[in-house]
């Protein structure tokens, strides 16, 4: 069975309240870790998530 060129990934908030996405990504396409603004329902605000790995 082939691997698969994806690979989940978890987005973590950097306004530090733990919250957190998991999304996947292209890993031959993308070798840089994922930085995305997105929501944060903890501080009802739009912080930047920056991927970390997901265990």
């Amino acid at each position: 069975m082939a691997k698969s060129a994806r690979e989940l990934v978890k987005l973590e908030s950097t306004a530090g309240t733990g919250y957190f996405y998991v999304t996947s990504k292209n890993r031959k396409t993308s070798k840089e870790k994922l930085v995305k603004k997105k929501y944060d329902p903890k501080i009802r605000k739009h912080v930047e998530f920056k991927e970390t790995k997901l265990k």
